[in-house]
């Protein structure tokens, strides 16, 4: 019934229909527990698998799949992503050539861990910096900051975290005789007006994951000669 509470464990279970070409639609798999995802991609197949946890459909193609397989599964696709949630989103992508949220998924690679304390001398210090390190939301955007770099000849002026707005600067720092760069986000000290902001001069760039907006940078062209 309608008004039936499904478990919480059914609701994130991974759903995996096959489409038989025969019949010309999707069949529900009965997949047992200990079945990994991946024993079920065969390259003679055109899968649909439902994943409840981030909210995707994933229309995953063999590599023997025919165009045909693919025109009709990928109409098909929405009549049973409706089944789970009309905002799911649906992806389609081939063997060997996945994207890592299939991947994901799938279990053929970990989630990565954006929140692992970054290696180097930077962070070398007394345990009780390590903790505080650790509890700071800052750290965390550095560490995504350190990831996706930054083009070249252009400086990291601004950061943009939700509704909160960071200035981003470098500086040497003297460690055991080496100097290293540290980076620094800082809150801004000057008031940004009630609003549209026309941020003149800055190019953004914005860092996405799973298609949601991590973060937006506010970048500027740099006259330094060695960038």
């Amino acid at each position: 019934m309608l008004d039936e509470k499904i478990p919480e464990v059914e609701k994130k279970k991974i759903i995996v229909f096959q489409y038989n070409d025969e019949l010309n639609e999707f069949q529900e798999l009965e997949v047992e527990d200990d079945i990994k995802l991946t024993e079920l991609l065969d390259s003679d197949f055109v899968l649909l698998i439902v994943d409840p946890t981030r909210y995707r459909v994933w229309i995953w193609h063999g590599s023997n799949s025919t165009t045909r397989m693919k025109f009709i599964a990928a109409k098909l696709a929405p009549s049973i992503r409706d089944r789970y949630g009309i905002g799911f989103k649906i992806s389609a992508v081939d063997e060997g050539n996945e994207t890592l949220g299939f991947k994901v998924a799938a279990g053929l690679e970990e989630e990565p861990d954006y929140v692992e304390a970054q290696t180097g001398p930077a962070y070398k210090e007394t345990e009780e910096d390590l903790e505080l390190i650790k509890s700071l939301s800052r750290e965390k955007i550095l560490l995504l900051l350190e990831k996706a770099g930054v083009p070249q000849g252009y400086e990291r002026k601004m950061v943009i975290v939700k509704n909160k707005v960071f200035g981003y600067k470098e500086y040497d720092r003297n460690y055991l005789g080496s100097v290293i760069k540290e980076k620094k986000l800082f809150p801004l000290k000057e008031e940004i007006d009630d609003g549209p902001y026309l941020a003149e001069n800055y190019i953004p760039r914005m860092l996405f994951s799973y298609n949601n907006v991590v973060l937006t940078e506010l970048l500027q062209k740099s006259d330094r000669k060695d960038n």
